[in-house]
């Protein structure tokens, strides 16, 4: 996807607000939880290696899917504050694009 076609329809206030918000505080609660599931789920995995001696090939593929499914997470977690960041370059480049040219 073509970052520069990406269309952020709020405001920084909009999301600023909405980051202060019960329901994104709820969202973050959940991820978390998530997040220490993945870690529980890690910690098994290095445990059953152990004992179970199950082959390097999966526990690694393993540990993989686990460690994309926290990038994942975290990446949703910072959504807000990557459209702050779009939105305000988005005003930098229109705030130069409108600044008089020098002659």
């Amino acid at each position: 996807m073509d970052l520069e076609r990406v269309e952020i329809r709020a405001t920084i206030g909009d999301i600023e607000e909405f980051k202060e918000s019960i329901v994104w505080k709820d969202i973050l609660r959940e991820i978390e939880a998530w997040k220490e599931g993945f870690r529980i789920e890690q910690n098994a995995i290095v445990d059953n290696a152990a004992t179970a001696n199950p082959s390097t090939a999966s526990v690694l593929l393993h540990l993989g899917d686990i460690n994309g499914r926290i990038k994942a997470v975290d990446y949703l977690t910072s959504i807000p504050d990557i459209f702050i960041q779009m939105l305000e370059e988005k005003q930098g480049k229109e705030s130069k694009s409108n600044e008089p040219e020098e002659v």
